[in-house]
């Protein structure tokens, strides 16, 4: 068996696999859906892990979940140090947001180990998120910027990252986005593991 798709069986209930779909249409418009287009020829299938936005997600204990201590090691300590973040910040992120895919796309097209939106890929010059060193390297660069506007408060660090500055300032905090409020809970448990493992 794949060694990924291994993992991916421990780490999830089949429930959470998501199946993306990606094609572009006459006008030449590209499309994200998570309904397998029934009368386009060409598309391409993805397979997402455990997306934030997926409600079946909340139910994965994420105390119990394996570790992934072992990949992308070198990308991580260098973008680690280049940026003053924590590996086991980075890998609680990234675990968070892929379960360590780096072809990992969401349905709401976020790309990559730390599902960077294109907007974000463009602001950070990341050109391809689907290279483990480029998003490592752009995504804790987003996550040293947060950390910073929140004076190292990993909750509201981690709820930008989510859901992004302006619906933190507009909230005053966390927003109360059941996405965003789950997410910020399996980033500060995964967090917490790697510090512990020695991460």
């Amino acid at each position: 068996m794949n060694p990924r798709i291994w993992l991916l069986c421990l780490l999830l209930p089949v429930s959470g696999l998501a199946e993306i779909y990606k094609y572009t249409d006459a006008e030449g418009v590209v499309h994200y859906t998570n309904l397998k287009p029934d009368r386009v020829r060409d598309y391409t299938t993805f397979t997402f892990p455990c997306y934030a936005s997926d409600p079946s997600c909340h139910d994965v204990d994420w105390e119990r979940v394996p570790l992934n201590t072992s990949v992308f090691q070198d990308e991580i300590k260098t973008a680690a140090r280049r940026y003053s973040i924590e590996e086991a910040l980075i890998r609680a992120i990234i675990h968070s947001e892929s379960a360590f895919q780096p072809d990992a796309l969401s349905p709401k097209g976020a790309q990559g180990l730390m599902q960077l939106m294109p907007a974000m890929q463009k602001e950070l010059q990341v050109s391809n998120p689907f290279d483990p060193e480029s998003n490592i390297d752009g995504g804790t660069f987003h996550l040293s910027r947060v950390l910073q506007k929140f004076d190292g408060d990993l909750e509201l660090a981690a709820a930008a990252y989510n859901a992004g500055l302006a619906a933190v300032a507009q909230y005053g905090g966390v927003p109360p986005y059941t996405e965003t409020r789950e997410y910020v809970r399996r980033v500060q448990i995964l967090y917490r593991r790697y510090r512990l493992s020695g991460t």
